[in-house]
């Protein structure tokens, strides 16, 4: 299986983290692809290649380019206004609420205040090489579809940043740009089919569902912490299934906390059937590995067999896959627990030359 792997993704390296009301250590380090990048080393199953170079024409078919643009100078522009700081993080958010009745307010622009126009959330900060290290996670992603596009049965990007949360407009949940959906809407685009998303982390790809919720392209399945406890909480009930062209395009399969293997692989394998059902050609698979019981942020119970099995049960429906790096904070077992996922994977479609 080739692993694709950019060392760009360490310029985004935040200090610290601000969620439930305390600063701590971030969750999302440079050390989690560095856990990967090494487990995945070990094993000769696996070959690294480099990303090309896909430009931001991908991106902009999926991102609003006021984003694009405010991510490319917004640190550098904190600090003339506000620095010398490591991390940059918004201090009011622009919530539609405060001006009911009011009508919109006019796009911002002055720093402090996009900063909460183009974010969601506190737990993002933005860093000197953020902006590189989310286009760098782009091209990673693009250039893992490119194998399966060119023959591959699967192919796997280490992305990092994640990237599923990130909205066409909102930036939040560590994620910038969102890798899965800029590439199953390339992916669909240029083979003219569809191309469904099939989510795997434990907190709901809100991001992916918001850019798709109207099209019929890009079908989304997602299985996750039912939002009535789990972040992000806005998105991922099972009520919300689509609209317009998109009605039916969308399935969300919450679950409760303490979901072991056996109730999570009877989920995904309904949610496989879905996939099929759909008429895909081709299947993103957003993976997180924060399923793991050992997750600090996450509360369902997947062993590491169980993490193998899911690898397996998705690469046995038949489908080409482009598997794409989220979630996974359980650093000291992660880069196994990856392994083991595409190992999973690598069985399911039976160690075909070009797999």
């Amino acid at each position: 299986m080739k692993v694709v792997y950019s060392f760009r993704h360490r310029a985004h390296h935040p200090e610290q983290e601000f969620e439930e009301s305390r600063l701590h250590e971030p969750h999302e380090h440079p050390g989690r692809a560095e856990a990967i990048r090494a487990s995945l080393a070990t094993d000769s199953r696996f070959e690294f290649v480099a990303p090309d170079d896909h430009g931001r024409a991908p991106i902009e078919a999926v991102h609003d380019r006021g984003l694009i643009d405010f991510l490319e100078t917004a640190w550098s522009r904190y600090q003339e206004t506000f620095g010398p700081t490591h991390d940059v993080v918004p201090d009011v958010f622009a919530h539609g609420r405060l001006r009911d009745g009011m009508g919109e307010a006019p796009a911002p622009t002055t720093i402090g205040a996009e900063l909460g126009y183009w974010c969601f959330e506190t737990t993002t900060p933005l860093t000197h090489g953020t902006y590189d290290a989310a286009r760098s996670s782009v091209d990673v992603a693009l250039t893992a579809g490119s194998m399966v596009l060119g023959g591959d049965r699967v192919a796997y990007g280490l992305c990092r940043p994640p990237g599923h949360h990130a909205t066409r407009s909102v930036y939040g949940g560590y994620c910038f740009f969102n890798n899965a959906a800029i590439t199953a809407a390339h992916l669909s685009a240029v083979t003219g089919s569809k191309v469904a998303v099939l989510d795997v982390d434990y907190h709901h790809g809100n991001g992916t569902q918001q850019i798709f919720y109207e099209r019929e392209d890009v079908p989304f399945v997602s299985l996750h912490g039912d939002p009535k406890r789990a972040y992000p909480y806005v998105a991922g009930h099972v009520d919300e299934t689509g609209v317009g062209a998109g009605a039916g395009a969308t399935l969300n399969l919450p679950l409760p906390a303490g979901t072991e293997d056996d109730r999570y692989l009877a989920v995904l394998g309904d949610a496989l059937e879905w996939v099929t059902s759909s008429g895909a050609a081709m299947v993103v698979v957003s993976l997180g590995l924060d399923t793991y019981h050992l997750d600090p942020i996450s509360d369902l119970g997947l062993t590491a067999d169980g993490l193998e099995r899911c690898g397996e049960l998705v690469a046995s429906a038949g489908l080409p896959l482009v598997i794409l790096q989220e979630g996974g904070y359980a650093t000291d077992d992660l880069g196994e627990n990856t392994r083991r996922w595409l190992s999973g994977a690598l069985s399911g479609v039976g160690g075909a030359p070009g797999s």
